[in-house]
């Protein structure tokens, strides 16, 4: 498919009309016009003249093929009409104001010729595309617009007329302006791209496109310049802003070996980073790419209103005719006065504010999502995460930060530290680092272990300063006669759901580790901010053991807990929760994607792994729950507004077609009632891009660090 940037695209309902109009032609089956993203896509080969004719009657235009090389690929048309439409609006109000004034003074003849001049520069466009659709047939806003305009000057209105032609006019501009507020605040967000690099080739430096950059290739980055694409640091040391991917404004720190994603920024020094990944598929094209998307998923809502719309026009037009002949055959009521509301009622019909409720509002809901480091997959998903009442989390990695970490110590000799660091010190074993990390708190000098050697179900064995020892399970005990207390120590760390890590010699035992998973520093706050939001039921899944899924569910506030789930017992279990409400599940993207698949709602961490972007609707971009709540309370507020809108376009239209029934509709208070429906429905829409300054995530974790956290340490003597 080939993509275009259009212009002159501010009427949703009218680009629906032109979709629908290309699609007939050879080959255009699968072409489509993305609305909020003022965008075409259209079959490869397929003849893009007769593309541009039928976009050309609409007053719509292709400025230029879409690409992300492209120099201006982000950048959004300023608005459907440009200066001109200002400049043309100006000049008909100003005509028609001196026709107003001087009606007394000049010939008939003269005031007539003004207001037509003034609604010509207003009106044309629209009464040419009427007047085709007319001949055609086709019946829309347009055509509505040059009924009313004709049935007005045919009766003499030519005042009312002229004002219903700038007022139009004015609300197409203002509808199209709004639109464009929504776009361009995408487009801010995708201008994060980088579009330059400076490769390192042969010792030499250069300045090179990022879409010519290959797997291998290793680039310099300043500081302040953007990362060109996912990487490694082979040289230096710095801070990076990765906000653009994760939304976390505090910058990571970033040494030789650690990974980095294209579009971060570098805060200062100079690093030197291999490509691991081509643009094209580092994660934050990716997250663009989604982005973009998702403004043209449809909602229900919309599709609904989409489909009303297609018979809400010919139904106006239908009414209209009623309201022209029916008082005066059935009642005796005047033709010339009845005639005037029917062209009323036609100009009330306009659909302009019931079709943008809902679009304006989407684009705006996930651009505001978006910023925050919250990639939602389409409209239809930020809909349903503000229906949700029930979150099922997975443990492991989400809830805890999934690395082992010691939790409580016994010491019942001095020893205890030095021998298990020495032991574990050149270990890979997750255990093994929770243990170095808790030893390095006491021990600035480790000795070296000798003779480390593997003893399959119970842990190691190892000599320090000709002295043996063993570290590992209960099993690793076997060798000695255990005292009572220590037999009692073990069983409780066991009882509190802990990993149990042994240190003993060939007499006695030195001290126990209880090892436990971390528990998310956010996590207890995260559960009183999501009831706060509306969440009735948190539920966790896991497939840990009763007493640590216990530990973590008690600790942190949670409503439920279902232990020790195989993957497909966590799918029946969500199946069962499905029953009773709307639920999300939430896991890391790989091993929790069945069940996030069959849920109402699946939402994935990942700080921008590729399997959490693929898996789910929804991707927390950090690597916390600390802005879910955030997210959902802005989908509910999206929700909110959407009804709110088509509660306001459909309710002034009524109150307005309601003062036909005593004569009093004017074509001015019916394109007022127009008009500020469609004002108020988009500004109310804009409103989801702001952002108060007081407005502060209440958990704030501690990134890729330990701070806060701590084990229990107690002396005994064994």
């Amino acid at each position: 498919m080939a993509e275009y940037r259009l212009k002159g695209l501010s009427c949703a309902n009218c680009a629906r009309e032109m979709e629908e109009e290309i699609q007939k032609l050879p080959h255009g089956k699968e072409a489509k016009i993305h609305f909020n993203s003022g965008k075409l896509s259209v079959p490869e080969g397929m003849n893009l003249p007769h593309v541009e004719k039928i976009l050309a009657k609409d007053g719509a235009a292709i400025i230029k093929e879409e690409g992300f090389s492209d120099e201006e690929g982000h950048q959004h048309v300023e608005d459907h009409g440009g200066p001109n439409w200002k400049v043309l609006l100006s000049l008909s109000a100003v005509l028609f104001v001196a026709a107003f004034l001087l009606e007394d003074d000049l010939h008939m003849a003269a005031v007539v010729s003004i207001y037509v001049a003034a609604t010509a520069i207003s009106g044309y466009q629209t009464f040419m595309k009427g007047i085709k659709n007319l001949f055609r047939l086709k019946f829309n806003i347009d055509t509505l617009m040059t009924v009313a305009l004709i049935g007005a000057f045919s009766i003499g209105e030519w005042r009312e007329g002229t004002l219903v032609a700038i007022l139009f006019g004015l609300n197409e501009y203002l509808e199209g302006l709004g639109m464009e507020k929504a776009r361009q605040s995408m487009a801010a967000l995708l201008q994060v791209a980088p579009k330059e690099a400076v490769l390192i080739d042969g010792g030499h430096e250069k300045v090179v496109q990022i879409s010519t950059l290959k797997i291998g290739d290793i680039v310099l980055v300043k500081a302040g310049e953007k990362i060109p694409s996912d990487g490694k640091v082979i040289e230096g040391k710095s801070s990076v802003n990765e906000s653009a991917i994760t939304g976390e404004s505090m910058p990571a720190d970033k040494q030789t070996g650690d990974d980095v994603f294209g579009g971060s920024v570098n805060n200062e020094g100079v690093l030197k980073i291999e490509i691991v990944k081509a643009y094209e598929d580092s994660s934050l094209a990716k997250v663009l790419h989604l982005v973009e998307e998702a403004q043209e998923t449809k909602t229900p809502t919309e599709l609904f209103i989409n489909r009303f719309a297609k018979y809400y026009t010919p139904a106006i037009m239908l009414i209209s005719v009623v309201v022209m002949i029916a008082p005066p055959l059935l009642f005796g009521g005047d033709w010339g006065a009845w005639f005037y509301q029917g062209l009323a009622v036609l100009i009330v019909g306009c659909p302009c504010a019931l079709i943008l409720s809902s679009p304006i509002a989407i684009v705006s809901g996930i651009t505001r999502n978006a910023r925050k480091g919250i990639l939602v997959k389409g409209g239809v998903h930020l809909e349903q995460l503000g229906k949700i009442e029930t979150i099922a989390f997975d443990k492991t990695g989400t809830l805890t930060k999934g690395e082992p970490h010691v939790e409580q110590t016994i010491v019942y000799e001095s020893s205890f530290y030095q021998i298990a660091g020495a032991i574990e010190k050149n270990s890979s074993h997750p255990l093994a680092i929770a243990v170095i990390r808790e030893v390095a708190k006491k021990e600035s000098h480790i000795e070296e272990a000798v003779d480390v050697q593997t003893i399959v179900g119970q842990g190691v064995s190892a000599r320090v300063n000709e002295k043996s020892y063993y570290l590992g399970n209960e099993n690793s005990l076997s060798h000695l006669s255990l005292p009572n207390n220590i037999k009692e120590d073990i069983a409780q760390l066991k009882e509190n759901g802990y990993t149990l890590v042994a240190v003993a010699d060939e007499d006695q035992v030195l001290g126990l580790f209880g090892i436990s998973d971390q528990i998310r520093p956010e996590a207890h706050q995260l559960m009183k901010d999501l009831q706060e939001n509306g969440i009735k039921r948190t539920v966790m899944l896991t497939g840990d053991h009763e007493k640590s899924a216990e530990k973590v569910a008690t600790a942190i506030g949670l409503t439920d807990y279902y232990a020790g789930l195989l993957p497909d017992e966590k799918v029946q279990k969500i199946k069962e929760l499905t029953k009773t409400s709307i639920i999300a599940m939430i896991g890391d993207g790989i091993n929790d994607a069945p069940a996030l698949a069959t849920a109402d709602l699946g939402i994935a961490m990942g700080k921008g792994t590729d399997s959490a972007i693929e898996t789910a609707d929804i991707v927390l971009m950090q690597d916390h729950l600390g802005k879910l709540p955030s997210a959902i309370s802005i989908s509910k507020r999206v929700n909110r507004i959407i009804k709110t809108n088509i509660t306001l376009a459909l309710g002034l239209k009524l109150i307005a077609l309601l003062l036909t029934i005593p004569g009093l509709l004017t074509l001015w208070i019916a394109i007022l009632s127009d008009m500020g429906a469609t004002i108020i429905v988009t500004l109310i829409s804009l409103t989801i891009l702001v952002e108060k300054k007081q407005e502060k995530i209440k958990s704030v974790p501690v990134n890729g660090s330990d701070k806060g956290s701590s084990s229990t340490v107690l002396q005994r003597r064994s």
